[in-house]
């Protein structure tokens, strides 16, 4: 029977993607395995696999369409002994239900090859019963005691459920069969108390009205820039940021970086197999600080606090069009080479597109790094879900006072970005100054 392939889900989070390039082509043979297609997502672009053998009748979505939902019919593929034509004319109207492309083993492989990657969306019904009519907007809802603390544990809008008890009344079983047939509509979100309100926007011509005709060209957002606005607006409208910035002084561990790279074996070419960056000591350092302070280490949510047990952290790397955040996982147990490398290779993918969901998703905390540019200190927006974030500054000479006298020191400023909801004013300052503790005394981070 002809086989729908649909837009698979690359990620839990993805909505949509663009179908970058067609691998295969209508006529092609396809079996098992091989790669049909390159789907890009707002952070990398992915191979995608087949998962049953056949021809490909007929692609419906064509390469370079861009914000495809999750889903979508985007080809049809005729089975064993089927003639291509006759389905690819079919439309795949008699097709069972659909399957979503797997993604390559390369880019998912905890999933098993034959595993669809939507494999949850289940085949529509042959003949879904039509949902009843919701009641018009106003109109009072009559309901008993029983069906409304029912509805409401399960979510439901009354407004949407069709009543059978007298004159209309929705009782018990009514919601009950709602239910299970889902047939009402999920009760619209309510307003969270306090929240403001938000005033909208200047619209893009009321925008462009305000520059002379000609003087800028247009330039569409891709998926990346539409995510990364997104997620910052969400970020800083959804959780309250407060901020605690401190100077950590370089010094002795400039001098241990030097030691460490000198003495680091190398290949037969005689280059170096690791070379650690300042960046890798504050990966580190921030790893280690949230094991001191683990009441830091967390993630909040509507009904519970994460406590993290292990550190996984977010590095922002700059690409084209945007930044991604590949996590180095387990800092805690990590050397400095190890972590070193292992952001190297995230990086040069990173810039390639080629990281995987699982290299960027989740993680504890995050560091974003701005010194290479100068900047001396700045407080970065924290990326969900994550309750801290680090803004790291240039190491710069300044003058000092220690002990009574003036001296010149390689110092750097960071500022600790916090959602208030999991991380109080006192704990941030208790895992910020446990940063600079280890900054300050680099050898606590070699044993």
């Amino acid at each position: 029977m002809p086989i729908n392939i649909l837009m698979p889900a690359l990620s839990p989070t993805m909505e949509k993607g663009n179908l970058a390039r067609w691998v295969k082509k209508e006529g092609d043979k396809i079996k098992s395995g091989d790669v049909i297609a390159e789907i890009e997502t707002d952070k990398a672009t992915m191979e995608v696999e087949a998962i049953d053998e056949g021809v490909i009748a007929k692609i419906l979505v064509p390469e370079g369409t861009q914000d495809v939902p999750v889903n979508q019919l985007i080809a049809i593929v005729a089975g064993e002994g089927e003639d291509a034509k006759a389905v690819a004319a079919s439309g795949g109207a008699a097709a069972p239900a659909p399957k979503a492309a797997a993604p390559a083993p390369a880019a998912a492989p905890e999933a098993p090859k034959a595993q669809p990657a939507a494999a949850a969306a289940p085949a529509p019904a042959a003949a879904p019963a039509p949902a009843p009519a919701a009641k018009p907007a106003g109109e009072k809802v009559f309901a008993s005691p029983l069906a409304k603390r029912l509805a409401k544990e399960a979510g439901l809008d009354l407004a949407s459920i069709a009543g059978t008890g007298p004159h209309g009344r929705i009782v018990e079983r009514d919601v009950k069969a709602a239910q299970a047939g889902g047939g009402a509509k999920a009760a619209p979100a309510a307003a969270k108390p306090g929240a403001p309100a938000l005033a909208p926007g200047m619209s893009d011509e009321t925008i462009k009205k305000m520059y002379a005709p000609g003087s800028f060209e247009e330039v569409p957002h891709d998926s990346m820039r539409k995510i990364i606005a997104r997620r910052l607006v969400e970020a800083k409208q959804t959780i309250p940021h407060f901020y605690l910035s401190v100077d950590c002084n370089l010094t002795a561990l400039l001098a241990a970086r030097e030691a460490i790279n000198a003495a680091a074996p190398k290949n037969k070419e005689k280059q170096p197999l690791y070379k650690v960056s300042v960046n890798d000591f504050v990966i580190k350092a921030l790893g280690m600080a949230l094991q001191r302070v683990p009441e830091a280490n967390v993630t909040y949510t509507e009904n519970t606090m994460l406590k993290h047990t292990t550190s996984d952290i977010g590095v922002a790397v700059s690409i084209p069009g945007g930044l991604i955040t590949p996590v180095v996982r387990n800092v805690q147990t990590k050397g400095l080479a190890a972590i070193s490398n292992e952001m190297k290779d995230y990086a040069a993918r990173a810039r390639a597109r080629k990281l995987k969901p699982e290299e960027y998703q989740g993680g504890t905390s995050a560091v974003s790094n701005l010194g290479m540019f100068g900047i001396k200190n700045f407080s970065a927006v924290i990326n969900p879900p994550h309750a801290t974030i680090l803004a790291v500054g240039t190491g710069e000479e300044r003058v000092i006072v220690e002990k009574g006298q003036m001296k010149v020191a390689t110092m750097m400023s960071v500022t600790l970005s916090t959602d208030h909801r999991a991380v109080d004013g006192a704990l941030g300052a208790e895992l910020i100054s446990a940063f600079k503790d280890l900054i300050e005394n680099p050898v606590s981070m070699l044993v």
